[in-house]
């Protein structure tokens, strides 16, 4: 029996479960919105919000706790200037999970890990922008 065992092991060692999370934190940093299998969205979630919150810190600390999880100095400088501030005034809960449904080749269930205040990037104004753009070069030729 598994009395008082939490985590999921995900079919994988110790160290590759890490490498794994560490790979999809940096990922989730980096882009703000990552797209993987649900369980691994619930596992990486807690992760992700202990690094927001030291990130709302902003102590050689929390940086150096961060850097266990985070080896990457550009990624560390965006949690500590960019994403933990944007979090200040909220107590937790800092990510999301959506659920896409079952994926086509084996049936495993995606969800959409991302930050509650991600915005999606508006295609259609850089859409026009860019016609706008070829009409007046080919106006002007």
């Amino acid at each position: 029996m598994r009395h008082n065992r939490a985590g999921r092991k995900l079919g994988r060692v110790t160290e590759h479960r890490r490498a794994l999370f560490r790979n999809q934190l940096a990922s989730l940093l980096t882009h703000e919105r990552i797209i993987t299998t649900l369980p691994k969205a619930k596992e990486l979630r807690p992760i992700a919000e202990r690094m927001v919150t030291l990130g709302r810190k902003n102590t050689v600390h929390a940086r150096r706790l961060v850097n266990r999880w985070v080896t990457d100095r550009d990624l560390i400088k965006k949690l500590f200037s960019d994403i933990g501030p944007r979090f200040l005034t909220r107590p937790g809960g800092y990510t999301r999970i959506v659920k896409l449904g079952p994926r086509k080749g084996d049936g495993a269930e995606l969800a959409i890990l991302e930050f509650v205040d991600y915005k999606l990037p508006e295609a259609t104004k850089s859409k026009e922008g860019k016609g706008a753009k070829a009409k007046e070069k080919s106006a002007t030729a």
